[in-house]
C-alpha cells in the first residue's frame, strides 16, 4: 500500500539573472511512492532536487506541475495542509532551526501543544518518544548543552511526539560527526523497525543507503533507479552504493 505517490511532479523557480527572469527547473516529471512501512531512502548529490522533493512530502512546497497525493489527500488542497502535516513530519538538517525551547522536554511538548493535545496525553507522550530515541534522562537539560547527534534526536522527538504515520529526515546527518551520524540512524532505524514508521531519509552519504529497504537515485531532478540496494548493486555488478550512484550519474551524464 502507497502512503506517498508522486505523479508527473515537476517544479521550478525563477531566478533573476542580470534583469532577465529565467525560469530553473528543479524537479523533472517525477514518478514514485513511498510504501507504508518502509524505509526509503532518496540518495543524490547537492543540487539533484532531493530536498526539494522532500518539502513536497508534507506541502511546504506545491507543484508546478503534476500531484502528490499523502494517505490519497493532494497536497495542492489547501483543506487537507493540517492533515496531512500531521501524518507526515519533517526534520530538517540543523537541528537548532527546530529546536525552540530552553529546556529539552519543553521542546518535545511544542508541538503536540500547537496541535491542541491536552496536557495529560502531552506528558505521556513526551516521555515516550525521549525514550523513543534514549533521550529521557536528559529531558531537564538544555537543548545548547547537547551535542549535535543529541540535538537531532531531540528533534526527531519533537516530531515522534506529534505522531505522524511517517517522518522525512532531510539530510540530518549533514553537520553531525560519525558519532552522532551513527546515533540518529540507529535512532531511525529502530523507529522503522519497532514502530513501524515510515521514514524517508534524504542523502548525500552513500553508505546510508545500506540501511534502507529500497533506494531511490536522484540524478538531476530525475529519478534515475529505485530498488533495494541488494538489487540495485546486483543490477550494475557493483560492490557499493557508491559505485551503483557514480555509474548512473556518468550514464545519466551522457544521456544514455
Amino acid at each position: 500500500m502507497n502512503f506517498i505517490s508522486v505523479e508527473n511532479l515537476s517544479y521550478h523557480y525563477e531566478s533573476n539573472d542580470e534583469n532577465n527572469l529565467t525560469k530553473v527547473d528543479v524537479i523533472k516529471n517525477l514518478n514514485m511512492e513511498v510504501k507504508k512501512g518502509e524505509f526509503l531512502c532518496v540518495l543524490g548529490h547537492n543540487g539533484s532536487g532531493k530536498s526539494t522533493l522532500a518539502k513536497h512530502f508534507n506541502a511546504i512546497l506545491l507543484p508546478c506541475g503534476g500531484k502528490v497525493y499523502v494517505e490519497k489527500m493532494d497536497t495542492a488542497d489547501e483543506e487537507k495542509c493540517f492533515d496531512i502535516r500531521s501524518n507526515v513530519g519533517l526534520v530538517l538538517q540543523n537541528p537548532d532551526n527546530q529546536l525552540v525551547a530552553s529546556v529539552v522536554e519543553e521542546d518535545v511538548a511544542f508541538g503536540p501543544e500547537n496541535l491542541g493535545v491536552p496536557p495529560k496525553e502531552i506528558r505521556k507522550r513526551v516521555d515516550n518518544a525521549l525514550k523513543a530515541v534514549d533521550m529521557y534522562e536528559y529531558r531537564k537539560n538544555a537543548p545548547y548543552k547537547l551535542s549535535g547527534g543529541q540535538k537531532q534526536r531531540v528533534a526527531i522527538a519533537g516530531i515522534i511526539a506529534m505522531e505522524p504515520s511517517c517522518i522525512v529526515l532531510d539530510e540530518p546527518t549533514a553537520m553531525l560527526d560519525p558519532r552522532g551520524r551513527q546515533e540518529v540512524m540507529d535512532t531511525i532505524t529502530k523507529l522503522n523497525r519497532e514502530r513501524g514508521i515510515t521514514i524517508v531519509l534524504i542523502t548525500h552519504y552513500m553508505d546510508e543507503a545500506e540501511y534502507c529497504n529500497r533506494v531511490s537515485i536522484m540524478v538531476d531532478g530525475k529519478i534515475e533507479a529505485l530498488d533495494s540496494p541488494t538489487q540495485l548493486k546486483q543490477q550494475f555488478n557493483a560492490k557499493s552504493m557508491e559505485d551503483v550512484f557514480f555509474r548512473l550519474a556518468r550514464k545519466a551524464k551522457r544521456g544514455e
